[in-house]
């Protein structure tokens, strides 16, 4: 591989990673709480679990626009 596939390899599994652990938090970490937050707050896990799905929406558009810029700086842009 060349220097600048290199590169572009090693910025997109870095972007990988931060989007899996972003993902594990959203499906995990959040709901391991449930209970301590539903006993707060009524109708918190409810809340908490459709904010994970908004999340995860806007998790998938962020990654995209983010591979896209990556992929720009090196050439590899679909056009």
């Amino acid at each position: 591989m060349s220097s600048k596939q290199e590169q572009h390899w090693a910025k997109t599994k870095s972007l990988t990673v931060t989007t899996l652990v972003i993902w594990a938090i959203l499906s995990f970490v959040i709901h391991w709480f449930g209970d301590s937050i539903n006993n707060s707050f009524p109708g918190a896990y409810f809340m908490a679990g459709m904010g994970s799905q908004v999340g995860f929406a806007i998790l998938v558009f962020w990654f995209a626009s983010k591979q896209n810029k990556i992929d720009e700086e090196y050439g590899f842009a679909e056009d």
